[in-house]
């Protein structure tokens, strides 16, 4: 049994994850803002902001932790590497193992990516915040040899996802509304399940060679937004009509990718990408879950309690199918 510290722990992945650690019989601590705890007596817990360097410092002051889970990104204000590093020195004493969770955002939008591909230099804050994360996680592990591994995945779904993507097409199809590709659908996407990612980041614990070492951690095989949205409609029991609009003129007309109003959900319309896992299945002995039962078991969790909770306003969707040519 070890000493776990998660950083987060109470939203998406972080809930998989530390229900992953109470699996394994680990003591599990949360750090996090002290909004929700959906584990109860089964956690201890540190309320603090993690922004907060001087929060942090006097939250853990005399505190000692075996492993560290880094798994909290702020998305409101951004995380950057000098808030990682105030949680490091805050922890460092009698740490074994500083996990961070990193993002397939740190790559540049290529194919076939191992973790040894150059970070990226992109400067949008959230690349560059992992970016800039990690680097200074590697850093520290020459330097002083802070024993770190990175785990990176790809969009990740499943359940309790709080980010507007799987239910952004099951909200539509349900009603049988078109869903918008754009240009065809044809772009590349890759997609990790939230229960492989948590395994993942509590597997590195138990694997001494995964220090020092960064992990993608994907289903194998990327596929295209039609492809994916497709699944969906599978996993849903139903078909769903497509309309193909260019991006160029979804975004002139306003279409927007992180907020509204959105065309393809929460930031899933970017350029085609992939990466390999094989690293992952060599030296961790990873193995997907299977996409379909992936899909069903978030399927299964939207009907119940993950669907849009507000009235939705598809009066833009209508202005881009009306001026597409779309009609019903």
């Amino acid at each position: 049994m070890m000493n776990v510290l998660v950083i987060g722990g109470t939203r998406f992945i972080g809930r998989h994850l530390v229900e992953e650690l109470l699996r394994k019989g680990h003591h599990v601590t949360l750090f996090h803002l002290g909004r929700q705890n959906p584990f109860g007596h089964q956690v201890e817990e540190i309320h603090a902001d993690r922004l907060n360097h001087r929060a942090v410092r006097k939250a853990l002051a005399g505190k000692s932790f075996d492993a560290v889970i880094d798994n909290a990104y702020v998305r409101e204000r951004g995380t950057s590497a000098q808030d990682v590093a105030a949680m490091v020195e805050a922890t460092r004493e009698g740490l074994h193992h500083y996990v961070f969770t990193s993002s397939v955002a740190v790559y540049p939008f290529e194919f076939d990516m191992t973790e040894d591909w150059p970070l990226a230099d992109r400067a949008d804050p959230y690349t560059r915040d992992k970016a800039e994360s990690e680097r200074y996680l590697f850093d520290q592990h020459h330097k002083t040899g802070l024993p770190i591994s990175m785990i990176r995945p790809p969009f990740v779904y499943g359940p309790y996802n709080d980010i507007y993507r799987e239910a952004f097409f099951w909200d539509r199809m349900l009603l049988g509304r078109p869903i918008i590709l754009p240009d065809q659908g044809q772009n590349l996407m890759q997609f990790a399940y939230v229960k492989d990612v948590a395994w993942a980041l509590v597997r590195v614990l138990e694997v001494d060679a995964a220090v020092g070492q960064a992990y993608n951690i994907a289903h194998e095989s990327p596929i295209t937004q039609r492809e994916f949205v497709e699944s969906l409609a599978r996993a849903a029991g139903t078909s769903v009509p497509l309309a193909s609009v260019s991006r160029k003129r979804i975004r002139e007309l306003g279409g927007n990718m992180f907020d509204e109003p959105l065309y393809f959900g929460v930031l899933f319309d970017i350029p085609s990408f992939s990466v390999r896992v094989d690293k992952a299945r060599q030296q961790l002995g990873f193995r997907p879950t299977a996409w379909e039962d992936g899909l069903r078991e978030t399927y299964e969790w939207y009907r119940r309690e993950g669907r849009h909770a507000r009235p939705l306003d598809f009066s833009f969707e209508d202005r881009v199918l009306q001026e597409a040519g779309y009609s019903r």
